[in-house]
């Protein structure tokens, strides 16, 4: 795979990462030795950035991805976030905060379960509205200054938040949601702040929570505890107008001798050299079925017919039952 810059003076990473997030929850059983046998595949295969948070699970996603990374760590850029708090005894109860001392307590708390002495990349999940944004970054700052930390990001900020964080550290990454159904940081600013202000961008969930890959065609592809049956995209009338957008891009896909999540991804990267994309998955074969499509090239005209199929604000319904959390 190709390399590329994480912001104008970052450090250099695989266009594709892997997103750990469902190996541990929300997308269905578990299966830690197929999952592990992911993480190893992909660093064999090239990539380097391995994206994970403490609250993913909870707790337990950093766990298993230490354990993967045990004797491999040289070759993984190491990618965790802080920020949405999570009772252990009742996961469903959450909270935001960004307050300097819990930033250094879950720092210690990351290293500790991902049993590394730094962290490559630290993002703030979602900004904190109670804490001013320029202390919580401070507190971030002073990671790096220790040596626990060597680049800071932030999650699904604001153009606001984005500006305000950057007069206090470089920022590195802006973590943000980016898929032909989730264009939103193209027309709200966040882009635009990205590079004027140098940040590179990781692109999360790039094949649409899965629905991009045209697999799923009813609510009873999920399991009962998929988190997607909870999601305003994939309910109703919604669920099937997007459907008909993905049947669309299938199409093209088609044309081009390749399937419809690899010209999601390919849609994904081609949106500009500072981007990477992190799919995520726990099976080796939708895994290597993803980094295929590195090897897909979209032409000015094939990037003109995938947006007249799929416009931007082309998807149904919001990306979560509370938006709250978002773009902050």
């Amino acid at each position: 795979m190709m390399l590329r810059s994480l912001g104008t003076n970052g450090p250099r990473v695989a266009e594709l990462g892997l997103g750990c997030m469902g190996m541990s929850e929300f997308y269905g059983v578990r299966d830690d030795a197929e999952s592990i046998r992911t993480i190893h595949r992909a660093l064999e295969l090239g990539v380097t950035m391995l994206d994970t948070a403490d609250m993913y699970g909870p707790f337990i996603n950093e766990e298993l991805v230490g354990r993967a990374i045990v004797g491999k760590r040289e070759g993984v850029f190491l990618a965790t976030k802080f920020g949405i708090v999570r009772d252990a005894v009742d996961p469903s109860q959450r909270g935001i905060s960004g307050d300097p001392q819990y930033v250094a307590s879950a720092c210690e708390a990351s290293l500790r379960r991902l049993n590394v002495d730094h962290i490559d990349l630290y993002y703030q999940h979602r900004v904190d509205t109670k804490t001013p944004i320029e202390e919580t970054v401070g507190a971030m700052a002073r990671l790096v200054e220790q040596g626990k930390v060597r680049y800071i990001g932030l999650s699904e900020a604001s153009e606001t938040s984005i500006r305000r964080a950057a007069t206090v550290h470089t920022i590195t990454a802006l973590q943000n949601e980016w898929s032909l159904w989730s264009r939103n940081l193209e027309s709200n600013g966040q882009l635009l702040a990205a590079r004027e202000l140098g940040i590179g961008i990781v692109a999360y969930s790039p094949l649409g929570r899965g629905f991009l890959t045209g697999a799923i065609r009813s609510s009873k592809d999920f399991s009962a505890d998929d988190f997607r049956r909870t999601s305003p995209r994939f309910s109703g009338e919604n669920f099937e107008k997007n459907l008909r957008l993905v049947d669309a891009v299938r199409e093209i896909a088609q044309q081009k001798n390749c399937t419809a999540a690899q010209l999601a991804l390919a849609w994904v990267l081609a949106q500009g050299d500072d981007i990477v994309a992190i799919p995520g998955t726990k099976r080796v074969s939708t895994l290597e079925e993803n980094i295929a499509s590195t090897n897909i090239h979209l032409s000015a005209a094939d990037l003109a017919e995938i947006e007249r199929v799929f416009p931007l604000d082309g998807a149904s319904g919001a990306r979560y039952a509370d938006m709250s959390f978002v773009n902050r």
